[in-house]
């Protein structure tokens, strides 16, 4: 399994959305905290938004949180966003379609794909398994896991009240020398 940029940028969004709970989330902030183009951030963030997995809220405020639970994501929810699966017609190794339709006895296609590599292809399984096994671990990380909110939801952090705000302390006066 390849992890596109475009699809490491969206974990990176999708986990501090996920950590911020009900905060919204800006661009300029998770562009600065992991060194991402911020034009290029934008674009991934309006994509989450039309998949469903982000909401956006504009002006002053505003920014960007999960449209769903953080439990009920998990990683491969935002993966696939950017990242189609392998499909089973193409070499593993260099991603090149297989000739003949599929490879192993009895299944009618010979062993050496359009990849031209015969050794790659008796890989094959070995790969599809590796990356059924990749997809089964990012099918059962939640972002609510990645971010260590184990499902709960972080409240908004308030402001104490005008009313209930205790008067800053006062120091006492240094004594003065005569």
């Amino acid at each position: 399994m390849k992890l596109s940029k475009s699809a490491r940028y969206a974990l990176y969004a999708a986990s501090e959305m996920a950590a911020a709970g009900v905060r919204p989330v800006t661009v300029a902030d998770v562009a600065q905290t992991y060194g991402i183009p911020t034009a290029a951030l934008a674009k991934i963030f309006q994509q989450l938004v039309r998949a469903g997995i982000a909401a956006g809220t504009r002006g002053v405020g505003g920014g960007y949180r999960l449209a769903r639970r953080a439990k009920d994501l998990t990683l491969l929810d935002v993966m696939r966003v950017y990242d189609a699966p392998r499909g089973d017609d193409a070499c593993p190794l260099v991603g090149a379609p297989l000739a003949g339709g599929p490879v192993g006895p009895g299944l009618g296609g010979p062993d050496v794909g359009a990849c031209g590599h015969s050794a790659a292809c008796r890989l094959r399984r070995l790969f599809d398994e590796v990356d059924e096994m990749v997809r089964c671990t990012f099918a059962s990380v939640s972002l609510a896991t990645l971010a260590g909110t184990n499902g709960r939801e972080r409240p908004a952090p308030t402001l104490p009240s005008a009313s209930t705000a205790s008067p800053p302390a006062r120091r006492p006066r240094a004594a003065r020398a005569r």
